[in-house]
C-alpha cells in the first residue's frame, strides 16, 4: 500500500521546483529564477517518466504555476503575486488533505492511486492514513498562513526560508515524529505480547504452523489454535456442566461444557488436558477417554477442540476465579433448555455430537446378539 513515508516523500517531490526558483532568483533575479525552476521542472518530470513511465501532473501543475505568476510580477512589475504562489499551491493541497481526511471522499488516495497498481487499501489502513492526513492538514494550514504573511510583511530572505527550506523542515520533523511514535507503539505492543499467553497456530489435522498471542488470537478466527474439552458423565447418566465466571470474555454467566480450555504453545494436548482439569476442578489422577477432534468456528475464533470424556461422581474443588458454579444436569434438562440463551453456542454443538456418540446409541437385542454368533 501506499505507506504515509512514501505519500510525504511524494507531495514534497513536487515542490522541488519552487525551492529551485528561491535559490535562483536571490543568486541571478527573478527572471532568470523563473526561466531555472522552469527548466528544472521540465528535466524533473522527464526524469519521473524515464524512471517510472509516468507523467506526474503535480510537478507539472507547480511548474505551471511558477510560469502564470511569475509572468503576471514581471508584467505588473509587482513581486507579491508571485510570492504567494506557495500559498496557493499548498491551500489547493490542503483542501484536497481536508476532504480526505474529514470525509468519505478519498479523493487525494484516489489521484496517488498509481503508486498502488494492483495493491488493495483495508479499512484499518485507510483509517491510518486518513490520520496521518489530518495531521499534514494541519501542518499545512498553518505553513500556508506562514507564507501569506511573510509575503506581506517579512522580508525577502524570511519569505524564501518560509516557502521552501521550512516546509522541508516540517515534513521532516513530521516523519521524524511518526517514526518516534511508530517505535514507541511496536515496543508497547512486544512488551504487552511477552506478558501474554501464547498460542501454537495449528491446521485443521492439527499440524503446527505458527503462534500467535492471545489478544492476536481471540478476534482473528482466520487463526485456528488447540483446546482441550471433557465432558463429565456420573453413574446416573447426568452431564456436569460449569456456569461461567461473570469477569469471562465470552458468554458471562453461560453454561458450558464441564472443562474447558486453550493449550499453551509448545504444551502438548495431554498435558493441558491434565492441567486444565486440575485447575478447574481440582481432577488429578484422572483416567479420560477421547471423544472426537473438530474444528469449531464462529465470528470471535477458530478452535480446534480435542474433546474428551470421563466418568466421575464428584465431587469436585471449583475454581471461583474461572466458574461462578457447578452441577450435574439430566439430558432431558439440557434439551429442554436449548436454544434459550442458557448454554454457549459450543456446548449446545458439542451436546448434538454426546447424544449420537454416548446417550442415543442404540441398545443391542439378545436376538440380534444371536444373530452375530451364528
Amino acid at each position: 500500500m501506499l505507506d504515509k513515508k512514501t505519500l510525504i516523500k511524494n507531495l514534497s517531490i513536487g515542490f522541488l521546483p519552487l525551492l529551485v526558483f528561491i535559490v535562483a532568483d536571490e543568486f541571478f533575479g527573478l527572471t532568470w529564477g523563473l526561466i531555472i525552476a522552469i527548466t528544472f521542472g521540465i528535466l524533473e518530470t522527464a526524469w519521473i517518466y524515464y524512471k517510472e513511465k509516468r507523467i506526474d501532473r503535480f510537478i507539472l501543475f507547480d511548474t505551471g504555476l511558477i510560469v502564470l505568476l511569475g509572468l503576471v510580477s514581471i508584467l505588473l512589475q509587482n513581486d507579491i503575486f508571485f510570492k504567494i504562489k506557495p500559498a496557493l499551491i499548498e491551500l489547493i493541497l490542503v483542501v484536497l488533505l481536508g476532504i480526505t481526511a474529514f470525509s468519505h471522499n478519498p479523493i487525494l488516495i484516489q489521484m496517488t492511486g498509481r503508486y498502488m497498481k494492483g495493491m488493495e487499501i483495508s479499512d484499518e489502513q485507510m483509517a491510518q492514513m486518513k490520520t496521518m492526513m489530518r495531521r499534514m492538514f494541519y501542518l499545512l494550514a498553518f505553513h500556508t498562513m506562514l507564507i501569506i504573511y511573510s509575503a506581506y510583511f517579512m522580508s525577502n530572505e524570511a519569505w524564501a526560508f518560509i516557502s521552501g527550506g521550512l516546509l522541508y523542515i516540517l515534513l521532516g520533523g513530521m516523519m521524524l515524529g511518526e517514526f518516534i511514535r511508530v517505535r514507541w507503539q511496536r515496543r508497547k505492543l512486544i512488551k504487552q505480547y511477552e506478558q501474554e499467553e501464547w498460542f501454537d497456530l495449528v491446521t485443521p489435522e492439527g499440524k503446527i504452523v505458527g503462534k500467535a498471542p492471545r489478544s492476536t488470537v481471540h478476534g482473528n478466527p482466520d487463526l485456528l489454535h488447540p483446546v482441550v474439552h471433557v465432558h463429565i458423565i456420573n453413574g446416573k447418566g447426568e452431564l456436569f456442566l460449569q456456569k461461567r465466571a461473570d469477569n469471562k470474555d465470552l458468554y458471562p454467566g453461560y453454561w458450558d461444557t464441564a472443562v474447558g480450555g486453550h493449550v499453551s504453545s509448545g504444551e502438548s494436548i495431554e498435558t493441558a488436558l491434565h492441567r486444565e482439569s486440575e485447575e478447574e476442578l481440582g481432577i488429578s489422577l484422572a483416567k479420560f477417554q477421547p471423544l472426537f477432534r473438530y474444528v469449531m468456528r464462529n465470528a470471535h475464533e477458530s478452535e480446534l477442540v480435542h474433546g474428551f470424556l470421563l466418568k466421575d461422581d464428584g465431587p469436585f474443588h471449583i475454581n471461583k476465579e474461572e466458574i461462578s458454579e457447578g452441577r450435574f444436569w439430566q439430558i432431558r434438562e439440557i434439551e429442554e433448555n436449548l436454544g434459550q440463551d442458557v448454554f454457549t453456542p459450543n456446548f449446545e454443538q458439542e451436546f448434538g455430537v454426546l447424544k449420537q456418540m454416548i446417550f442415543n446409541k442404540p441398545k443391542r437385542s439378545g436376538k440380534s446378539r444371536k444373530r452375530r454368533k451364528r
